[in-house]
């Protein structure tokens, strides 16, 4: 028989941080919710929380608090029925949902379709962000419920939906190109002009220069794991990097941006993937994901 209170105390404090936290929440004492945590591992032989600030799950804790998050929607729906059944005394347990997507996709068009599921949703959204080509494994791994992706091939237990493609440019600043490119923009020239990285797994840059040139280069670049500090960086001159059409596509109209190569842009296919088990009771959130994908991709 598994020990909800425990379960639930376990995904409170990796969703709040901290054992004080989610002891506000849940309505005891940061003892109680300690000693429910430790009982449930001594029971499971696994460590479910790494203690921290924040406090986070374990991989096996992660499983866990997904079983309640599921457990939390079928609650829902069947309170929603029945409302008979919620107890007036009992705190509010209101279900957030962990689900992943790219920085990209967050700072052009993802926002606009989470913004119109909260509107007519009671649950709460954690978004995670990674690179495309790594939020499936978010999923894979448990961590997260759904993801925005660029994996094509359905992940086990998921179903799949096509989003579109996010179109990216290798942009810069006329001021940067006449410095870095007098001669134009060639292979020798481009492992010396420095570029813009998100971090170490973005790859965008290094596609794009294997998809134009034909090969691999080195070239040096500024490290920016920031959507909005990235494309300031571009629109400064700091160097050149792989924007969202989304994003260039006024900028290079009127000028600010150019192209460093003209019609050479990079496209990305994204995919929502989302957990089976919660795909029919979420299905207004992936018909709004959807539905501003294919408007705005």
């Amino acid at each position: 028989m598994l020990d909800y209170p425990a379960l639930r105390a376990v995904a409170t404090v990796v969703q709040t941080g901290s054992f004080e936290r989610a002891a506000t929440v849940l309505n005891v004492t940061p003892s109680a919710v300690s000693q429910r945590v430790k009982q449930l591992e001594e029971r499971l032989g696994v460590i479910l929380i790494a203690r921290g600030a924040p406090c986070t799950a374990t991989e096996k804790g992660e499983w866990l608090c997904r079983h309640v998050e599921n457990v939390g929607m079928l609650e829902a729906e069947l309170f929603g029925q029945l409302p008979a059944l919620v107890d007036p005394d009992e705190p509010r347990q209101r279900v957030t949902l962990q689900i992943a997507t790219n920085a990209d996709s967050l700072g052009t068009w993802f926002v606009e379709a989470i913004s119109n599921f909260s509107k007519t949703s009671s649950y709460l959204l954690n978004v995670a962000v990674d690179d495309q080509d790594h939020t499936a494994e978010w999923l894979q791994r448990g961590r997260v419920i759904a993801a925005v992706t660029s994996l094509e091939k359905p992940i086990r237990g998921c179903r799949r939906f096509a989003l579109g493609t996010l179109r990216y440019n290798a942009t810069a600043t006329p001021d940067f190109v006449a410095r870095h490119f007098p001669d134009g923009v060639t292979s020798e020239a481009i492992r010396n002009a420095p570029a813009l990285t998100f971090n170490q797994k973005d790859k965008l840059q290094s596609s794009w220069v294997r998809q134009t040139f034909g090969q691999d280069l080195d070239y040096p670049t500024h490290w920016l794991p920031a959507p909005q500090s990235f494309f300031e960086a571009t629109l400064s001159g700091m160097g050149w990097g792989m924007n969202p059409t989304l994003l260039t596509r006024d900028h290079l109209a009127s000028g600010r941006l150019i192209e460093l190569v003209a019609e050479t842009p990079l496209d990305v296919p994204l995919y929502w993937q989302i957990n089976r088990l919660a795909a029919d009771r979420l299905g207004e959130l992936t018909r709004e994901v959807v539905a501003v994908a294919m408007r705005r991709l």
